[in-house]
């Protein structure tokens, strides 16, 4: 992707002759503004990834043109340069959100070179940026299981090549995750990586949101806006939720799939993409296409290669490990020390299906169970009972289960459960069915006398 770079100054040849020497040693695409006024405008309609601005200009000088910026929240790197010497003033454009600054004397080639380091933090604090506003502390890909081994291995088979890839699987599952380990081990891992929830956006959005759109285009539309196509570069666009897509915008999307080109909205102007697209998905995208909500075109386009990852409930075994990771992972991101957990509330975690949100679920699961005890080891008493629970008939046969054995293990996290309820209710049948999430007090009842347990009894017995 060519860099595009502003020159601003009221000296017209000063400019173009600047624009040209940067052009020269740089091999930039450079454009010429003679005043700050003009400046904000190009600024609005076009796509520039560095300013060099002069300070001193009559009119809007360069102080203004930095003010303006910072108010209508755009962030392009700025180098200004000047040729009174003043550092003072220097330093003082730097504060009003400057990168940089040059003498007009100095070399070109310097100046390329602070052109160039200027462009690489911009886009590294875009990413970053992007990164932290998508980063949600989810497991990463842990477990030794043989659904993850063969996951593993099908990733680093299809990560070298530049072609799509279609990531299926249920919500929770970690999709988002293999995108990333997708690009991090594939031909643009130091490229940006830009993730777009299709299932997030506005249909009126969409393809202003992929495609970006020209200044005006549409009410709102004040300033030009790069699309998720033309951000990614060469690096990865990840269409998350790419099932949600309308059909209007699948159309589009297909055609640029094709021609590796993106016209933004109200645009007429052809840009050249290269970004991979990795899309995902939880829907079962051939059932789509037969219902015509999912173009068969575009699903061929898309599953050039597909990787499936697997439901929580397929590798169980991997459970102790996503535990271990995170309770500290949670603890971490809440600022909290981390706490250990017991084989028997493992057991319980690890026998439960988790259909629902997968890991997702088993990470608010460990949240919740955290939070609710101030003790340093959360034990099976811990484990929600929605979570550790059957039917009736299931709790029975617990109840008489050879000790050691995992219906053994749940019965008696039950009864430890409800003798930790009762005590904090006082033994109240009521308020503690309540506090246990049980359809009524007849419900407790059962579940009491299942473990006989009565109120004469004490917390320990």
């Amino acid at each position: 992707m060519t860099t595009q770079v502003l020159v601003v100054d009221d000296v017209p040849a000063m400019a173009e002759q600047y624009a040209y020497d940067l052009k020269r040693v740089g091999s930039y695409h450079t454009i010429v503004a003679a005043g700050g006024n003009e400046a904000l405008d190009i600024l609005a309609r076009e796509p520039i990834d560095c300013v060099v601005l002069d300070l001193e200009m009559p009119g809007t000088d360069g102080f203004e043109v930095l003010r303006r910026l910072q108010q209508r929240g755009i962030d392009t790197p700025v180098i200004v340069y000047t040729g009174t010497g003043s550092y003072d003033r220097c330093i003082q454009a730097v504060r009003l959100g400057a990168y940089g600054f040059v003498d007009k004397a100095e070399p070109i080639e310097r100046v390329v070179q602070e052109i160039q380091n200027a462009v690489s933090r911009g886009r590294l604090v875009t990413e970053l940026r992007t990164l932290r506003s998508r980063f949600d502390g989810e497991t990463p890909l842990i477990g030794d299981s043989a659904p993850m081994r063969s996951l593993r291995d099908a990733i680093a088979r299809v990560a070298p090549i530049p072609s799509g890839v279609l990531i299926v699987g249920e919500s929770g599952t970690g999709k988002e995750l293999v995108a990333r380990e997708l690009h991090r081990r594939g031909p643009g891992a130091k490229t940006p990586l830009v993730a777009v929830n299709s299932a997030a956006l506005p249909e009126q959005l969409v393809e202003s949101e992929l495609f970006g759109h020209e200044r005006g285009a549409f009410t709102g539309a004040d300033r030009l806006r790069r699309g998720a196509f033309e951000n990614a570069g060469a690096g990865t666009l990840f269409l998350d939720e790419v099932g949600e897509l309308p059909l209007p915008a699948q159309a589009k999307l297909l055609r640029v799939l094709e021609e590796r080109k993106v016209v933004r909205v109200g645009g007429d102007r052809a840009i050249q993409v290269t970004a991979r697209v990795v899309a995902a998905t939880n829907r079962d995208l051939e059932r789509e296409v037969e219902a015509g909500r999912f173009r068969q075109d575009l699903y061929y386009r898309l599953n050039v290669h597909m990787l499936r990852v697997p439901p929580l409930r397929e590798r169980l075994s991997d459970v102790p490990a996503l535990v271990d990771h995170s309770l500290r992972s949670i603890a971490s991101h809440l600022g909290m020390r981390s706490k250990t957990i017991t084989p028997d509330a493992v057991a319980l975690l690890a026998a439960y299906e988790w259909r629902r949100n997968n890991v997702r679920e088993l990470r608010n699961c460990l949240e919740r169970m955290m939070m609710a005890t101030d003790a340093a080891i959360i034990g099976a008493a811990d484990v929600p009972p929605e979570i550790r629970g059957g039917d009736e008939r299931d709790e029975a046969a617990d109840a008489t289960a050879p000790p050691g054995t995992l219906k053994a293990l749940k019965a008696q996290a039950e009864r430890h459960i409800v003798l930790g309820a009762l005590d904090k209710h006082d033994w109240h049948v009521t308020r503690t069915a309540e506090a246990l999430g049980l359809a009524d007090h007849s419900s407790l009842l059962k579940i009491m006398r299942r473990h006989g347990l009565n109120k004469g009894m004490h917390r320990d017995a």
